[in-house]
């Protein structure tokens, strides 16, 4: 698996199995999503599959380009896919398949379980990937992790686990009050120290790595995140130098591969 991009302005990771290869979103535009499959060694007309978590624009940029250049089965549920064509994308029929919370679907090898989040978007949800007694879990864009979500998530070798904003630079930052209300709200993003205790709950001796993930452009680095969930996972004996591995990542460059 790789992180292609995560952050404010485009998020998109790719995982493969020997079965095929798919995407979660496609929050840049087809030419940059292009570009990072490029160094990964491989390019869109090998993806099998592109799994849509909600219709905002940083994760749906580059979906009506790409649905249009390459015949990709694409994923949403059935409330998303009302707000992508509200939004003027319109997709091939042959393309489009439902994919409700609290489904599971077997998509290039892998079961794949859809859960619902908190956030401001009109029907999200993120998934979790799992094939081998291996086990992924995806979860950004959400205003708090509840104890379904956690449930459900529990248990992963790794996750891609959002790490929006520091608290005291958003309290302090440009953003006019009412957008900071809503990124503070339990429809928003979570905080680093929020972020930190939820993973406290849901790392098990088999998680590896966790990528912090959705950074705001404005409201975090990569430096400041990285150490308050380390600070927060230390206090609970939560070992992050040599049992798990906090990784970044960039609005721009995708991770390294990565084997489970």
């Amino acid at each position: 698996m790789s992180v292609l991009a995560s952050g404010s302005t485009g998020n998109s990771t790719y995982i493969e199995t020997e079965k095929g290869s798919l995407l979660i979103d496609v929050g840049l535009s087809c030419k940059k999503i292009e570009e990072a499959l490029n160094t990964l060694g491989t390019s869109l007309s090998n993806i099998d599959a592109i799994l849509i978590t909600h219709e905002h624009s940083d994760h749906i940029k580059g979906l009506k380009v790409t649905a249009k250049r390459y015949d990709i089965p694409i994923f949403a549920n059935e409330n998303t896919w009302r707000q992508i064509e509200k939004k003027g994308i319109e997709i091939n029929p042959g393309q489009k398949f439902h994919f409700n919370p609290l489904e599971e679907k077997e998509i290039v090898g892998m079961d794949v379980n859809s859960f619902s989040v908190s956030h401001d978007a009109v029907d999200p949800q993120f998934y979790t990937f799992a094939r081998d007694d291996k086990k992924i879990s995806v979860i950004t864009d959400t205003g708090y992790v509840s104890d379904h979500m956690k449930g459900i998530i529990k248990d992963s070798d790794c996750f891609v686990f959002e790490s929006n904003h520091d608290v005291d630079m958003l309290r302090m930052g440009r953003y006019p009050w009412v957008t900071k209300q809503r990124i503070l709200s339990d429809v928003g993003h979570v905080s680093n120290e929020d972020a930190a205790h939820a993973m406290r709950d849901v790392i098990t001796p088999r998680t590896k790595r966790i990528y912090l993930s959705h950074l705001s452009l404005d409201n975090n680095i990569k430096e400041l995140a990285k150490m308050s969930v380390e600070q927060v996972l230390n206090q609970y004996d939560i070992d992050t130098k040599d049992e798990i591995m906090l990784c970044d990542t960039d609005k721009a460059a995708p991770t390294k591969i990565y084997t489970v």
